[in-house]
């Protein structure tokens, strides 16, 4: 997997403790996780649906408040060899906007195939029917991103 991009912040992100709230963004939906520097550990939060993006930032804003994100880290889509297109322009941007507005450190991640792989947990976990996966999928898939980064965080840390 390659190493995260840092947005705006000349290469600083958050070491040791604190939490990090991770981010599938896709048109119709974001995908929402926290987790812990400390722990390592990634665990799905929410699934917002709002289609403005003022109610979105709204959300995200009320989320980084309540749980004190020292970092943000975004899923950055690619085609399977690597290829940027449409959507990776779009979340570059949504990344953009999250340190704009937040003024934290925003890690851009590689997020091929994490969408099917939460659809594959979420399977294996007993959720056969896809309105029972849906709901959660994007939470999910933002867990595993966020999961990513802290797993390749933890082993870079001396």
């Amino acid at each position: 997997m390659p190493e995260p991009e840092i947005v705006g912040t000349a290469g600083f992100f958050p070491r040791g403790h604190g939490t990090l709230l991770g981010f599938d963004f896709g048109l119709a939906r974001i995908g929402v996780a926290s987790g812990e520097l400390e722990t390592g550990k990634a665990h799905p939060l929410e699934t917002i649906s709002a289609e403005a993006n003022a109610a979105r930032f709204e959300r995200i804003e009320a989320l980084v408040a309540e749980w004190q994100a020292v970092g943000l880290v975004v899923g950055l889509p690619t085609s399977p060899d690597g290829a940027e297109h449409a959507l990776t322009r779009r979340c570059r941007r949504f990344a953009n906007q999250l340190h704009g507005r937040f003024d934290i450190p925003v890690a851009l991640v590689d997020e091929r195939f994490s969408s099917a792989e939460a659809d594959a947990e979420l399977r294996s976990a007993g959720k056969k029917h896809w309105q029972n996966r849906k709901a959660v999928l994007d939470a999910v898939a933002a867990q595993l991103i966020l999961q990513h980064f802290l797993d390749a965080t933890h082993h870079a840390t001396p």
